[in-house]
């Protein structure tokens, strides 16, 4: 079987080393006879495919002049009939002998799928009904080298879409819709922000201290300065910086960086979007999720009802809101409000089946990892659950009626989070006290452990108002909204391993 397999996959590398060759020989007689396609620098497009097909009494009998890559060819003694897709759709094109130069036609005919072409024509219907562009004149604009794939099945290996992202989204319109909702999300939660008075703002990539949230950082070193420094693993560090300075509305979409694992959640770099709000707290941060989250779901798919991971959910509003302690009170059966002492709080955990090995026995680890281990796999429809442990929580103000419990919840739609909100911390000794642990968590070997940011305490020092602030991971909201099951479905060239 090894060998028979063998001997197929070498049959196909000769077949598409003979049709690459075919097609670099149709190249250099075009470029021998002086038609070199690449020579060509513009096409003076007049109208596009879906223009035309969605207002075609506007268009009937009308020159026309359009462009695109041909997708199908077919010809019938002295017609061809192809169609060509350009950006927002595909049309048919329709060529006769006797209406083009006996160049021209002669040229068309040797044409290959994939190639991109210019066609000039007037526009009418078939017998069959199609609109149709009838060509007056027609030109190769650029000569494709390599044979799309067989278009019954498009790009059959899921690595090789990720790898080759331009060839899937010329096959397939449902990669192309995911990433059309991307930037209508995007745009949507611009206008969002914008409408309430938020201003857009870029902060550093490049950072001397790797801080804003718990995560292992990617390094670099700067020749010039000749020092190590650490691509962001979060904006809001320098975005809480802005609210000190006067700017109480800010907000930042970009980049961040996580040496870390990669999964179906997860990819080394991922877009973000956070929220600094002054003079609100985490409960603002609540009512605009379920805002942002449920109206652009009903702007861009026209429904609250979405499919994911295999599951129906409903993104009608309002969501369900509770607190850690009760949802493992309510799945586990632990009630941690009755428990105070951290051993009694470990021993609890460890009753209900949770792994307690290597975690810091304190009663705020042992109620997270009740939750993170045996409850969040739970959460399928919209749930904010709130109240975390400080223990957790380094940068999150305490609640003033348990000081081990903070203002801060996170959302989880079908057992993932999606985002993360703080009624911000603004005690700079508070905060300076709990930068000094996560620094002693790091010399002792935890790279996710956060680095002291003494310029961040002297700017909190000057006065932070009350301040809710929020992170979204703009790949995981797409991810819901296209019913996308891997993070890799919604960026356009995930991370990759080189091939060998």
């Amino acid at each position: 079987m090894a060998e028979e397999t063998k001997i197929v996959e070498q049959q196909g590398e000769q077949e598409l080393s003979e049709l690459l060759q075919i097609r670099r020989d149709k190249l250099k007689a075009l470029q021998d006879a002086g038609r070199d396609p690449f020579r060509i620098t513009k096409f003076d497009r007049t109208a596009w495919s879906a223009e035309i097909t969605g207002d075609y009494e506007r268009f009937e009998e009308k020159t026309v002049r359009v462009a695109g890559r041909m997708m199908s060819k077919r010809g019938m003694g002295k017609a061809i009939f192809c169609h060509i897709k350009d950006d927002r759709g595909q049309i048919q094109v329709y060529l006769r002998a006797d209406e083009l130069s006996e160049q021209e036609f002669s040229d068309f005919r040797k044409y290959d799928i994939g190639d991109i072409i210019g066609v000039e024509g007037t526009v009418f219907k078939t017998k069959t009904g199609e609109i149709t562009v009838r060509a007056s004149s027609a030109i190769l604009l650029s000569k494709s080298l390599r044979p799309l794939p067989e278009k019954f099945h498009g790009m059959t290996s899921t690595e090789l879409k990720y790898r080759q992202r331009y060839v899937d989204l010329i096959m397939s319109e449902e990669t192309r819709r995911v990433f059309e909702v991307r930037s209508r999300f995007i745009s949507y939660v611009r206008r969002y922000l914008d409408n309430q008075g938020f201003l857009e703002v870029e902060t550093p990539i490049l950072n001397t201290i790797s801080g804003g949230a718990a995560a292992r950082p990617f390094i670099t070193h700067h020749n010039t300065l000749d020092m190590d420094m650490y691509l962001r693993i979060a904006t809001e560090l320098h975005l809480k910086r802005l609210v000190v300075g006067g700017m109480e509305r800010v907000y930042e979409i970009g980049r961040c960086f996580r040496n870390e694992g990669m999964d179906t959640k997860h990819n080394p770099e991922y877009t973000s979007i956070e929220w600094y709000m002054a003079y609100a707290d985490f409960n603002d941060m609540r009512r605009m999720t379920e805002e942002m989250v449920s109206g652009a779901a009903k702007e861009i798919l026209g429904t609250y009802h979405v499919t994911w991971m295999g599951q129906e959910v409903d993104l009608t509003p309002p969501w369900r809101c509770i607190t850690m302690a009760d949802a493992v009170k309510e799945y586990l059966g632990v009630d941690f409000t009755a428990i105070s002492g951290d051993a009694e709080a470990v021993a609890a955990a460890r009753a209900a089946g949770v792994d307690m090995d290597g975690v810091e026995p304190t009663w705020g680890h042992a109620l997270y990892e009740c939750f993170d281990q045996k409850v969040e796999e739970q959460l399928i429809q919209p749930t904010f659950i709130t109240m975390y442990p400080v223990d957790v929580s380094p940068l999150t103000k305490r609640s003033p009626a348990d000081p081990r419990l903070t203002e801060r919840f996170e959302c989880f739609v079908c057992r993932s989070e999606i985002c993360n909100a703080f009624s911000e911390l603004n005690d700079p000794i508070d905060q300076k006290e709990r930068f000094q642990k996560q620094a002693e968590l790091r010399a002792a070997g935890d790279e996710e452990a956060s680095m002291m940011d003494t310029d961040f305490v002297n700017a909190l020092e000057y006065g932070l108002p009350p301040t809710g602030g929020i992170g979204f991971g703009i790949d995981r909201c797409v991810m819901l909204l296209t019913g996308c099951d891997s993070i890799r479905d919604v960026i356009l060239f995930p991370t990759m391993k080189p091939l060998e």
